[in-house]
């Protein structure tokens, strides 16, 4: 597939959601004080009234303050165009009050993350909440680049460095995998996101769910195939193994691999980006300004590409893999602590604060003791591939001798 093709599969994968659009359940709202008042009235009495037995009624409330109030009034999402890092914070609060309502945790404590979720959603209120203001032209143009932009541009930069991998590698007639896989992930996001809206009528718990273990999977094989990479960049008898063993690899089910991981680094954020275009057209009153904002971010997007593409070729071999071998080991890690977060606010695992670590949602670091273990797991399998690495090394050598 060449790059001429997906402008014209943008425009049709834009045109099968928006009939969806129609049955969009979720409000878009920037007017943040009466969605807070209704979260902190409901919020104290639940506290107020919160026992060990009553554990499971109190998690459950604010479950429901969360998916029903927060996220279904579209604070959440006008929230996080505004400020991701500030939006995942609140996120984070909410899955701790769940968390520690649900196992029964002490009064005090729950107080205590309440108290700090509380300052959050007033600052949320002063610093970030518009009122009733009408949407100009050029707010929902930015608004709609955003979305994109921000959900698109860490699979761009993951398809680049793939594509750029084998046309270095000399496999250039290989590069239809990668989007072979985007395609599919595509047509797979259109999928997803009709079945969570229609089907299953779009509840957060499970959209958060979906993309919490997506992005796990995609982390486990994006470490795969960094390691993969970076064997790439060893001793010149070292390569010569590597490159028998790549040549035989790229014939079989490694070649999958690389389209796998194209297809997951899209469909991480697909569904959840046609049901972000969902909430903002159900409250647009002009329909031309997302249009616009989609193309303006699809360019620049495409600029990227090209960018990463060309910066490819000038890199002398070596640095190159090496380079691409630690920044898909770097998105593993991040995806890793998001995907962990993701499934801490469906609540399939627990949520335990950490006092002192700081929240670095750029990095997928948040202050839990899950999300944590999580990225200290990635970062184990540092001295381990290294280790592997070595061994092999030094066989092969032995072989040569």
């Amino acid at each position: 597939m060449n790059n001429s093709i997906l402008p014209r599969l943008f425009i049709a994968l834009l045109w099968l959601m928006a009939p969806m659009v129609v049955t969009a359940q979720q409000g878009v709202t920037e007017d943040y004080g009466p969605v807070v008042a209704e979260i902190v009235e409901r919020g104290e009495k639940a506290v107020a009234s919160y026992t060990p037995d009553s554990a499971v009624v109190t998690g459950n409330e604010f479950s429901r303050l969360y998916f029903d109030v927060f996220e279904s009034s579209g604070m959440e999402f006008t929230l996080g165009l505004k400020d991701q890092s500030f939006m995942l914070r609140i996120e984070s609060g909410f899955s701790q009050m769940i968390s520690l309502s649900m196992r029964g945790g002490e009064k005090s404590e729950l107080e205590k993350v309440w108290s700090n979720l509380k300052r959050d959603l007033d600052i949320a209120v002063e610093r970030y909440s518009s009122g009733g203001a009408v949407q100009t032209f050029w707010g929902l143009v930015l608004q709609s680049f955003l979305i994109l932009f921000r959900e698109g541009v860490e699979a761009m930069l993951v398809v680049a460095a793939l594509t750029a991998y084998l046309r270095r590698s000399g496999y250039a007639d290989k590069v239809k995998v990668i989007w072979h896989g985007v395609v599919w992930a595509l047509v797979a996001s259109v999928a997803a996101a009709w079945l969570l809206n229609s089907v299953f009528e779009a509840t957060g718990a499970q959209r958060e769910t979906m993309e919490g273990v997506t992005m796990l999977i995609a982390a486990a094989v994006l470490v795969y195939v960094s390691y993969w990479l970076f064997a790439k960049r060893e001793t010149e008898r070292w390569q010569a193994f590597i490159r028998d063993q790549m040549d035989r690899a790229i014939k079989r089910s490694s070649l999958f691999a690389l389209g796998f991981v194209a297809f997951l680094a899209v469909f991480r954020e697909g569904a959840e980006t046609i049901l972000f275009y969902q909430a903002l057209m159900s409250g647009a009153s002009d329909y031309n300004a997302i249009w616009t904002g989609m193309g303006i971010a699809a360019v620049v997007l495409l600029v990227v590409y090209l960018l990463i593409r060309l910066a490819s070729i000038r890199l002398p071999l070596g640095l190159f893999f090496g380079f691409t071998a630690v920044l898909l080991f770097a998105m593993a890690f991040v995806f890793t602590g998001k995907g962990i977060l993701e499934l801490q606010v469906g609540g399939l695992v627990p949520t335990t604060p950490v006092d002192g670590v700081p929240m670095v949602s750029w990095l997928g670091l948040f202050p839990t003791v899950e999300t944590l273990l999580g990225q200290m797991l990635i970062l184990a399998m540092l001295p381990l591939g290294w280790l592997w690495l070595k061994m092999n090394q030094k066989s092969v050598q032995k072989e040569q001798a």
